[in-house]
């Protein structure tokens, strides 16, 4: 008896949802299983028991093809059913014949207990010219009484319309050690560099049964229409355990030529039969259409995808710096990890496109010490690249890319990367203005590593004949719990009407404990009679060959992470007395102070005491404490000059009397002594001296405090 099937489109349609190991029972498109719909054929055994072909997967190997086929034993009857009283054959429509094989998992299943089914998988190897339309499966019970020993049940021929690839919006059930797993396709991305089509898939795995499930080491590959596969990594696949009712998601990444035509893709999925050593077919999607990345806004968050993982980033800002003769355009970025599992951070580059034509090559800076994102964590960079400071732009394209090394060739010493872009953002001319901290406020720097706070203390202006030196203070507060170094800063003043100074900073060089301060003096020469008032400060993390600067001798190229600080008037009341005067972060007193004229030597003689702001680290370089002696009739003037370098150091008993330096602490009778023999004949023309405290930097000098004082007798 020959039976043969024919099935309408509807019913054609359904099977394409078929899975291939076990029993994995096809469903709809809407996630309802439906297991008539998805049968091939059915084929009598005895009364109410049959065969039913299930589903049937054709997957090419080294050798041709191997096909693959599941049927149920239905046993409705009373009484058990021994398999062993039937087999199977395989054969095309032409009448060539395939040699079926049980699987091993499937070898010792030979009884189905009555109102029970059995599933059996065969496998087989077809010549290269088979189709899985050509395919017949033929169901034979032993019966020694005919002349071959066998009668022929029936058999199922595949439909010319059958298709083995699952509908892009359909899900398939499939079942793993008997607990069933709804399989769909969430989303496809394929990117390209100029190399690779990059594809990723996401696909969902439901668990429908009852109990935990770990879900099998299953090959995942590309096959393009002409049946090329390209395998395909499984990210979350690794002993991924899904409880009852849960959901998991496994994300599959690949490349493949760009010379392959990206149509009609499909997801192949199979599964590796050790004892075999043959990859067999578990089922096949056809992927749906690619998800065009989005990307654009600032300040929105885009998603884009890698080998490693899905990566959420957000741009922040495009600014437009001064860097010497040029500009820098830089973008602030965070790339986050919204995920279960931890990611490491992707080699990522970009670059800029001015009115999609100019190309400007970028760099990008990592700031925070980090070498991967947990889950849910976040990290903040940096892309810097210079324009000419005259060019003008009215559009801006921002393109990340991801890098990927590739291994050297036998011809070249260095390996090749290739660049894959994986978002876009897009702004007009108006760049982001550069945040801005407003008098007294403080800015807090984020980054991991390198938590710090920023306050502008003060300004100075110091002064000679033909320049001035512009200067303000940076107090940094170190919010880490770890001794820590500053970070190496960029700075420049900027006036009112965009004219820009490039400043120095002054970098401490000592680590700042936790909770501990540094102090950073930053100065920039500026003509004198130039207006200083509502200039303001403008910093940055200085980047050397796209790093952060570290190290004494590193010279930066760039810098990120532009803040402007309002700087606050500058304190130009001189006082009267030389007391509490300060010289941050000391503040020094001088009282007790008296002259003498003894053996032709005239001696100034004081107490001090030197204090200093506790756990402040600061760089003094330049600095010294000027003293300058100035008789009222002009007959006396000296000058004394102490270097603040040698303040915090203690030689010996500093209290020594034969110690000419000023050091912290107190002293008493302090004394300057200066040979003049000719001074004592001048006496009765000595009128009131004065006695001044300047800041002189860099040789140019700011009065303090200045107090005036009857000679031959001690003040208060």
């Amino acid at each position: 008896m020959r039976i043969k099937f024919r099935y309408t489109r509807l019913a054609t349609i359904a099977l394409s949802a078929a899975l291939a190991l076990g029993t994995m029972t096809p469903v709809w498109a809407d996630g309802s299983p439906s297991s008539i719909a998805s049968t091939v054929g059915k084929v009598s055994i005895t009364g109410s028991s049959f065969f039913e072909l299930k589903q049937i997967h054709v997957l090419p190997d080294q050798s041709g093809k191997l096909a693959t086929f599941t049927i149920t034993i239905h046993n409705e009857e009373s009484s058990e059913l021994q398999f062993i009283n039937y087999w199977v054959r395989l054969k095309s429509k032409s009448g060539n014949q395939f040699s079926a094989r049980l699987l091993p998992a499937d070898k010792d299943k030979n009884r189905v207990a009555p109102g029970s089914t059995t599933d059996l998988t065969f496998y087989a190897s077809l010549n290269p010219s088979t189709n899985i339309q050509d395919l017949v499966v033929q169901f034979i019970k032993w019966d020694f009484s005919q002349s071959k020993f066998e009668n022929v049940l029936g058999e199922i021929a595949v439909p010319d319309e059958y298709s083995d690839v699952t509908p892009a919006d359909g899900v398939a059930a499939i079942s793993v050690g008997g607990i069933q797993v709804n399989a769909s396709i969430k989303k496809f991305i394929s990117n390209k560099n100029e190399k690779y089509h990059v594809p990723t898939v996401y696909v969902t795995l439901e668990n429908a049964g009852n109990h935990t499930v770990t879900i099998p080491s299953y090959l995942f590959s590309i096959r393009t229409p002409e049946g090329l596969l390209y395998p395909m990594d499984a990210k979350g696949l690794k002993e991924l355990k899904i409880n009852p009712k849960e959901s998991k998601e496994i994300q599959l990444s690949g490349s493949i030529p760009v010379s392959v035509a990206a149509d009609n893709w499909q997801l192949s999925v199979a599964e590796t039969i050790p004892d075999l050593k043959l990859n067999v077919s578990v089922t096949n999607f056809q992927l749906p259409a690619v998800t065009v990345q989005e990307g654009g806004s600032v300040g929105k968050e885009y998603s884009f995808t890698s080998k490693s993982g899905v990566y959420t980033t957000q741009l922040n800002g495009l600014h437009r710096l001064p860097w010497e003769d040029q500009d820098l355009l830089t973008a602030d970025l965070t790339l986050s990890n919204k995920g279960e599992e931890s990611l490491p951070i992707p080699k990522l580059s970009g670059y800029f496109l001015l009115d999609d034509a100019v190309k400007i090559d970028a760099k990008l800076i990592q700031t925070a010490k980090v070498i991967g994102l947990g889950a849910g964590a976040s990290v903040n960079l940096q892309i810097a690249g210079k324009v000419p400071y005259t060019y003008e732009f009215s559009h801006v394209k921002l393109v990340l890319q991801e890098n990927e090394a590739e291994a050297s060739t036998i011809d070249t010493d260095k390996g090749s990367s290739s660049a894959t872009d994986v978002l876009e953002f897009t702004t007009q001319s108006e760049l982001q203005a550069i945040p801005f901290i407003g008098l007294g406020q403080s800015y807090t720097a984020i980054d991991v590593g390198r938590k710090a706070k920023y306050v502008v203390r003060n300004v100075s202006t110091y002064e000679d004949k033909t320049n001035i030196m512009y200067s303000a203070m940076v107090e940094v507060t170190n919010l880490e719990k770890r001794f820590t170094n500053v970070s190496k800063l960029v700075a420049n003043f900027r006036s009112s009407d965009g004219t820009v100074f490039p400043a120095t900073v002054a970098e401490v060089k000592n680590k700042i404990s936790p909770a501990g301060k540094a102090l950073l003096n930053i100065w920039a020469s500026v003509p004198k009679g130039y207006s200083t008032s509502n200039m303001n400060l403008l910093l940055g993390e200085a980047v050397t060959d796209g790093k952060l600067s570290e190290g004494e001798k590193t010279v930066a190229d760039s810098y990120v992470n532009p803040v402007a600080y309002g700087l606050p008037d500058e304190k130009t009341n001189v006082a009267t007395l030389l007391k509490n005067v300060d010289l941050f972060p000391y503040t020094i007193t001088i009282d007790k102070i008296g002259t003498k004229i003894e053996d032709k030597v005239f001696t100034l003689k004081f107490n001090y005491e030197l204090m200093k702001e506790k756990l402040t680290e600061i760089n003094t370089e330049g600095h010294s404490l000027l003293l300058v002696f100035e008789d009222g009739g002009g007959i006396k003037r000296f000058e004394k000059k102490f270097d603040f370098k040698d303040f915090d150091v203690i030689n010996g008993d500093s209290t020594a009397d034969e110690d000419t330096k000023i050091r912290l602490g107190k002293r008493k009778n302090f004394q300057i002594t200066i040979p003049d023999p000719g001074l004592i004949y001048n006496t009765k023309f000595l009128e009131k001296y004065t006695l001044s405290i300047y800041d002189e930097f860099q040789g140019q000098r700011k009065l303090l405090a200045t107090q005036k004082a009857d000679w031959f007798i001690t003040t208060d």
